[in-house]
């Protein structure tokens, strides 16, 4: 299949434009500059700006793109270039998705902030997503950015990630060295629950839902069994060799980080109903299993 990926040169698109093409799939990427290959094609998106020709050829349009969320300080100019980086990107893919004779599927990442704090309720796809955070905020902007698209009657798959575990990017590239200088251990409370995937299964995931016509709409991408805060850091202690007792308190994350503290504090305990239920086999299913792909990578 043809596949039209932004966001191809971050940790996600870049493993995923690697695992695309073992799995013989073309792959053409969206870059901002001069395209420099036959496999690249210039874009704007805060311009509206997208190849129409590149968009009408491809089987499946898949948009990763937005600005880092480990960023310090969260100020307020941040905050609107973070959200505008996803709502641009999303919004102009799913227009020009709209505007193709024969829309072609349409993947858009997102995230499970949407579910806000909700203790240990098991939240599946049909669970509220009316967070009133700045998180939940967004994501519920970034899922409507498709909506061209869904009017269009394209199949759109909205992916709700959890955290991929990779030393190479996410949550575990600055949390292993900490680890290791034995000043690891629980965030906050550490009952809060902290739904995780291991990079191996993100990938399959995300080709499962280009490729497969039975889905559409949000999808959970995380995997079963979430776990808390506490039990991760415990698993990544021991993975490591070392202690995880050094537990950080609430405050200063909520005054570092302000408006993304609740990605940290907040309880979210995933359920990827969907993918379970078309019989999707987890390669690690455990926290154990997670974390030891995440540390081999």
């Amino acid at each position: 299949m043809k596949f039209v990926l932004a966001g191809a040169s971050g940790f996600l698109g870049t493993a995923w434009r690697d695992h695309l093409a073992r799995e013989g799939h073309e792959v053409v990427r969206l870059v901002r500059g001069e395209p420099m290959t036959d496999t690249e094609s210039h874009w704007d998106p805060y311009r509206g700006e997208v190849d129409a020709e590149v968009v009408e050829q491809a089987d499946v349009v898949a948009c990763l793109s937005g600005a880092t969320l480990a960023h310090w300080p969260w100020t307020e100019s941040y905050k609107r270039t973070f959200t505008e980086s996803r709502l641009a990107t999303t919004r102009t893919l799913a227009e020009a998705v709209a505007a193709a004779p024969s829309p072609p599927v349409l993947l858009a990442q997102n995230g499970i902030a949407g579910y806000g704090d909700r203790g240990d309720t098991l939240l599946t796809e049909d669970a509220a997503t009316d967070a009133d955070t700045f998180m939940g905020r967004v994501t519920r902007e970034w899922a409507a950015a498709t909506e061209p698209a869904v009017r269009a009657g394209a199949r759109v798959v909205v992916m709700r990630s959890g955290v991929v575990l990779d030393r190479r990017g996410s949550v575990l590239k600055p949390l292993v060295p900490l680890f290791k200088a034995g000043l690891g251990g629980p965030i906050g409370p550490g009952d809060q629950y902290f739904s995780t995937i291991s990079l191996t299964d993100w990938l399959r995931a995300a080709t499962l839902l280009a490729t497969d016509d039975r889905f559409s709409g949000p999808v959970n991408i995380s995997a079963p069994n979430a776990s808390t805060n506490a039990e991760f850091s415990r698993e990544l202690g021991s993975a490591l060799h070392r202690p995880s007792l050094l537990r950080v308190p609430s405050f200063p994350v909520r005054a570092a980080l302000r408006a993304v503290s609740t990605e940290l504090l907040n309880s979210t305990r995933v359920e990827p109903a969907r993918l379970l239920d078309a019989g999707f086999a987890f390669e690690h299913p455990t926290l154990a299993e997670r974390i030891r792909s995440g540390l081999s990578g």
